[in-house]
């Protein structure tokens, strides 16, 4: 990393609320995303507590380079590694050069996302299930329409979300090169993502196939992976509507999903049923609610 390029960085350029900034370089001749047009070098700017808290861009030069310059708060960093989100800018901040540091705050903090701790490996798994069972659903439902097409894309959607979860179960942070992760685990995923891109049997033939595993797999990972949830469901007496889980921050990276979740609980027994009577202008009514 060429500091001549990188020294600018300081408290007065920066901002107060900076902790640090991370250096990327990108090969020569690589691809530069739309992200990052073509421009060569990146700066990563971390902040606690940055007033603004979406991603702020900056276009600069020093001497002749043309950089990027990005302001991240630590919290967006941490949420997008839960939610699976940018994943080129969290390998950016995970793998670039630290090349200014606050008290050692930035390592710290950098530390704790690369150990990929309980907290949230729980709620990027969960994440991770919960975007599994939707694509699987809708591949069923494709297939069953015979539309194969579109069946095939949600199937390879699904094995991406299987693989990452196998991947967490390594305790290894997913990112954007998932393929290329898994590919040395010799996994069951990888192979089944052979099976569907590359065999001699029917497109039909490969998606059921796939399916199939898919299916058990989701059978068998159901319980650790909605951990969070079910320890939501059990943490108080009374039943949870699904509207009161929906508002709950621990859940909002989930919230289209939660539903289809709930029932499955449901139908495998994890998660119980209980009918609450309303009044409301039309009548009465029976409010579903959910407990462990």
């Amino acid at each position: 990393m060429e500091r001549t390029i990188f020294s600018i960085m300081d408290e007065e350029k920066a901002g107060r609320q900076a902790i640090g900034a991370i250096g990327y370089r990108h090969d020569s001749g690589s691809y530069h995303d739309s992200l990052l047009h073509d421009f060569e070098f990146l700066i990563l700017v971390v902040h606690h507590g940055l007033e603004n808290s979406e991603l702020q861009i900056e276009h600069c030069m020093s001497g002749d380079i043309h950089y990027q310059l990005l302001h991240v708060d630590s919290h967006a960093i941490e949420k997008w590694v839960t939610a699976g989100d940018n994943r080129e800018l969290v390998q950016y901040f995970l793998h670039g050069d630290v090349i200014w540091d606050v008290d050692g705050k930035l390592k710290a903090f950098r530390s704790y996302i690369n150990a990929f701790g309980d907290s949230l490996k729980e709620r990027r798994k969960f994440k991770e299930f919960a975007k599994f069972l939707k694509v699987y659903v809708e591949a069923k439902r494709y297939t069953s329409e015979h539309d194969l097409l579109d069946a095939y894309y949600s199937v390879l959607q699904a094995l991406k979300h299987y693989a990452r979860l196998e991947l967490i179960d390594q305790g290894i942070l997913p990112e954007s090169s998932v393929w290329e992760q898994v590919r040395h685990l010799n996994s069951v995923v990888y192979k089944l993502f052979d099976e569907l891109t590359d065999s001699k049997e029917t497109l039909e033939q490969r998606i059921q196939l796939v399916l199939l595993a898919c299916e058990f797999s989701l059978t068998s990972k159901m319980a650790d992976c909605c951990s969070l949830l079910l320890r939501i469901l059990g943490s108080r007496k009374e039943p949870w509507s699904v509207q009161e889980l929906m508002k709950l921050p621990e859940l909002a990276l989930v919230k289209d999903e939660l539903p289809l979740v709930l029932r499955k609980l449901v139908y495998r027994s994890l998660a119980k049923e209980s009918i609450k009577s309303q009044r409301d202008g039309s009548g009465e009514g029976r409010e579903i609610r959910y407990r462990v």
